[in-house]
């Protein structure tokens, strides 16, 4: 299984940046994607999650009104537009993968991640 996360880099605060993970080795269509972050000396946090068909999206509390999820299942992709970002956004941004039957804080599959930072 293959978690390729791309689009990260170093933008100002307000900015926005589009996050892609492109997976592969799984049945793409039959998991829940998430994205979570994690920041230097903290631990790792969660940020959005979709459904398999592409509904029932979630955030976490200091995402939601910001950040969007989305997901191309004919492209095995999943994506994450952040619009007024913020220092605090600072993080390794990492896609996860999950089965339904898999408890919801429990995602087997992590990429590699991808830096992004928001300078102030």
């Amino acid at each position: 299984v293959q978690l390729q996360a791309s689009g990260g880099g170093l933008v100002q605060a307000g900015d926005s940046l589009r996050l892609s993970c492109a997976a592969s080795g799984i049945s793409f269509s039959n998991y829940i994607m998430a994205w979570f972050r994690q920041a230097p000396g903290k631990e790792r946090e969660f940020v959005a999650s979709i459904r398999e068909r592409g509904g029932g999206p979630s955030y976490g509390h200091s995402v939601k009104g910001r950040f969007t999820i989305s997901r191309d299942n004919a492209k095995k992709t999943v994506s994450l537009q952040m619009n007024s970002l913020k220092p605090e956004d600072t993080a390794v941004y990492y896609c996860a993968a999950r089965r339904i039957f898999t408890p919801s804080d429990v995602y087997p599959y992590m990429g590699q991640g991808t830096q992004v930072t928001v300078s102030s």
